[in-house]
């Protein structure tokens, strides 16, 4: 008797295809929404730099090159020109104010200096024999007057006594009109005597000081060309040391060459250049410092000098309070120009990946150390050092700061 068979319903063939067909839907879910499509790159770790993100003090300066000179410096020209006849002194002498350093021979000089001497003496004793004169006329004339006053007293007295004979008749008339006419004519005479000695008076004084003040510029002419005679030695005008000094015997030095400079010793200062972008960030009292022989320096700009000359302006820097007692002029020292003072901050290792990101995005090290991932992040203020990050990153993190060259802009670092 035939037996109905029942139809199985779950066959191992459906059940295979069930699991096939769920599984190629789970592989396309996969592939549509669960799989890293993130770039991929494998590197080595040990070829990499890995630094730690660090909540610290951060000041933004950049470095410059210092170039040491003294704080003050005067100048030394040949004020004559000549040859260089003799040196009384090296480069690098210490010297005192007034002290000779050379001799410049000039004999057109000198012979146009004994020919201007010797016209200059003639006049001058021709003005004091003029000057005597006119002393020696004010003496005749009171001389005379002295005459004139002892003449008039002599003809007063005869006339006086005439007088009284005439009236008693004992006399003639032609010997009193004789009397009183020598007398009038005496005093006419003093009379004459004295408007001439006034106008002889007011004349003489006039031109004696119009002689007193040639006989001054005679002299301040004399006294200033003797002066430039001198000045054939070229003497130290302050206490200092001498530098630049660069001559030699039997050269010829034109008036106004350069010859050295005296550097006071009472300070040094700094001169830098500095990159034509900071010149907006630059002002008289920014801060600098500098480590030396274990010891930090402080300094502030005290000039800037606006001129712009092969991208990059000067500037001069005064030390704080002490200078290195072992610095020498013309040395060279780097700095840290200061721009900001100490601020907290999160801060990363100045490394060559910023060249490739400019700042905007860096890899950052997962937590199980296998693998690094790229994240966004703003970098603001930089120094030396370091790298002040505003956004991205937080304090423990471990980001690549080596360059980024050979990464090829990929999402993720897998480290072998």
């Amino acid at each position: 008797m035939d037996r109905a068979i029942e139809k199985k319903k779950w066959t191992p063939k459906k059940i295979a295809s069930i699991l096939a067909i769920a599984a190629f839907t789970f592989f396309i879910v996969y592939l549509l929404f669960l799989r890293d499509n993130s770039s991929k790159l494998y590197v080595d770790k040990n070829q990499l730099t890995i630094a730690t993100v660090l909540a610290d003090k951060f000041q933004e300066f950049i470095p410059i090159d210092g170039v040491v000179f003294p704080k003050r410096t005067i100048y030394i020209d040949a004020v004559q020109g000549g040859v260089v006849e003799q040196k009384f002194v090296e480069d690098g002498a210490m010297l005192q104010k007034g002290d000779t350093i050379l001799k410049l021979l000039n004999t057109a000089m000198e012979l146009n200096y004994m020919e201007q001497e010797t016209r200059m003496l003639a006049e001058i004793n021709n003005l004091t024999s003029t000057n005597l004169s006119l002393q020696q006329s004010t003496f005749l004339r009171e001389k005379e007057i002295v005459q004139l006053e002892y003449t008039i007293d002599g003809a007063k007295i005869d006339f006086d006594r005439k007088e009284a004979l005439y009236r008693d008749s004992i006399i003639s008339t032609k010997e009193y009109e004789d009397a009183k006419r020598e007398f009038d004519f005496t005093l006419r005479q003093l009379n004459i005597s004295l408007k001439l000695q006034r106008l002889d008076s007011m004349n003489a004084a006039n031109q004696s000081k119009a002689i007193n003040t040639s006989l001054e510029r005679m002299d301040l002419n004399l006294h200033l060309l003797r002066k430039n005679i001198e000045n054939a030695y070229v003497k130290a005008p302050a206490i200092g040391k001498l530098s630049s000094f660069n001559v030699e015997i039997g050269e010829t030095k034109s008036a106004g060459e350069h010859l050295g400079q005296i550097d006071m010793q009472d300070g040094f200062k700094l001169q830098a250049n500095i990159d034509e972008r900071y010149i907006s960030r630059v002002f008289i009292g920014q801060g600098a410092e500098f480590d030396f022989n274990g010891k930090n320096y402080q300094l502030q700009i005290v000039k800037i000098y606006t001129d712009v000359t092969n991208g990059s302006f000067q500037v001069d820097m005064h030390f704080v309070d002490t200078f290195p007692p072992s610095i020498k002029r013309g040395q060279t020292i780097q700095l840290r120009l200061k721009f900001s003072s100490e601020t907290d901050a999160i801060i990363i290792k100045r490394g060559g990946f910023f060249q490739e990101t400019g700042g905007n995005w860096i890899y950052v090290v997962d937590e199980s150390g296998s693998f690094a991932i790229k994240r966004s992040i703003r970098i603001n203020r930089q120094n030396t050092n370091y790298y002040e990050v505003m956004e991205g990153l937080q304090p423990g993190e471990q980001v690549i700061v080596s360059s980024y060259d050979s990464f090829g802009n990929k999402d993720k670092l897998i480290f072998k």
